[in-house]
């Protein structure tokens, strides 16, 4: 078993000065730590593995494709591998957990 801490996960995301932490690669997936702050832009362009971001705190719009959506904690969002996706109008700091199928590349 592998288990971890959110606020842990957090403190070791701010500490590297990086809006992304992977924390967990196995054989089919990955999981990470994606954490962007009010009215930051989110830098992100398509990627080659299918996504589901769980948003764990904050608010914001996120576009996947041609439709958006608002998010906030507690949603759930899957993005298919290729498809242009920004969270955008992001009015409170968010953090969003992110698996990756098959792992992030």
């Amino acid at each position: 078993m592998k288990a971890f801490r959110l606020d842990e996960l957090e403190a070791e995301r701010a500490a590297n000065d990086g809006a992304y932490l992977q924390f967990l690669r196995e054989r089919n997936m990955s999981v990470g730590l994606y954490a962007l702050n009010a009215g930051q832009a989110d830098p992100q362009s398509p990627h080659g593995q299918d996504e589901v971001y769980v948003v764990m705190s904050g608010r914001a719009s996120v576009t996947v494709g041609m439709e958006t959506t608002q998010v906030g904690r507690g949603s759930v969002v899957y993005v298919p591998a290729g498809t242009a996706h920004k969270f955008h109008h992001i009015t409170e700091d968010l953090r969003v957990l992110v698996v990756f199928s098959p792992p992030e590349s």
